[in-house]
């Protein structure tokens, strides 16, 4: 698989220190080192292959290390914390990535494969190692970089098969449930997708439930295998990767955005954030000021990652 991969970091290498859009729909790739701040984020549904170096992934108490071997896959919208590092010989990290589509999965599972996800909680992110047959549409993906007036015909058929490979390996179940709307994910995801919109409002555990049409047991049950998070721990993450996002861009103290994103208490808020970044909130923006400064100096640093939310 060395020459694939090798033909794909040559494709890759116009990557940016920060989310670098390819022209193809969905599709994005990221080069360099990334500050730990700008890989704390909710990640959009992705399908994401690492060309060099590696990556650490922690989604509450699971953590996943990928390196260019393996892809990841996220079905569901996810707060996470991440470390990327270079190769061991030095090179940049790099990596591309395909955020998903739920109507063109349908579209595949209709076509291809009709066997359906189920009702067992599953979680909603994962790890497994690349095929060739993966890295070859890949490859013919990336290619239309060079060959925009091609991307209207072919992109969509490069990203089937992508979804194809991806569907025929061990975590072709996570597409299957993306894509059905009756599986335990799916139900998941409309909850998450409330909490996401809704995070500084007050939540009742009851009231989700009954979006998902669960019972409250059934609901925490699926909801902590899917997210590793309970549904108030995920709030929790949500509104605390908000406000670091609005403290490092400077909109506001460390008080009005915590009140600002459902805190009532400025002190439980440094609190928390600390738990969960490692500093508080006046030390963390320190620290990201002394990043940029480096970045000014001529160090660059990345500002995004290629497989971060897509409402960074």
């Amino acid at each position: 698989m060395e020459p694939q991969l090798q033909e794909l970091r040559v494709l890759a290498a116009r990557a940016e220190n920060r989310r670098t859009e390819t022209g193809i729909p969905r599709v994005a790739m990221v080069q360099g080192e990334i500050p730990e701040h700008a890989l704390s984020a909710v990640y959009a549904p992705m399908v994401n292959l690492i060309l060099t170096g590696s990556k650490t992934m922690t989604v509450g108490e699971r953590t996943f290390h990928y390196d260019p071997a393996t892809y990841f896959v996220m079905s569901v919208d996810l707060p996470a914390v991440g470390s990327v590092h270079p190769a061991a010989t030095g090179e940049p990290y790099l990596a591309v990535s395909l955020t998903l589509d739920a109507a063109i999965a349908a579209a595949l599972i209709h076509d291809a494969a009709p066997q359906t996800g189920g009702m067992l909680p599953s979680p909603g992110f994962s790890v497994a190692p690349v095929s060739r047959e993966l890295l070859d549409a890949w490859i013919r993906m990336l290619r239309l970089i060079d060959r925009p007036d091609e991307i209207p015909v072919l992109a969509p058929a490069y990203e089937r098969e992508i979804l194809f490979r991806v569907l025929q390996g061990p975590l072709g179940w996570m597409v299957r449930d993306i894509a059905s709307p009756d599986t335990a994910l799916s139900r998941i995801a409309v909850t998450i997708n409330w909490i996401r919109r809704n995070f500084s409002q007050q939540m009742r555990v009851e009231a989700l439930a009954e979006m998902a049409a669960l019972s409250v047991s059934a609901f925490h049950r699926h909801f902590k295998a899917v997210t590793a998070l309970s549904p108030l721990q995920y709030q929790k993450r949500i509104r605390l990767l908000h406000a670091r996002s609005l403290l490092i861009s400077g909109q506001g103290s460390a008080t009005s955005i915590a009140f600002g994103v459902g805190y009532e208490s400025p002190t439980q808020f440094s609190r928390e954030y600390a738990r969960l970044f490692g500093l508080p909130p006046s030390k963390d923006l320190a620290k990201a000021a002394q990043l940029r400064r480096g970045s000014q100096d001529g160090h660059p640093r990345a500002a995004a990652s290629a497989d971060q939310t897509r409402a960074q």
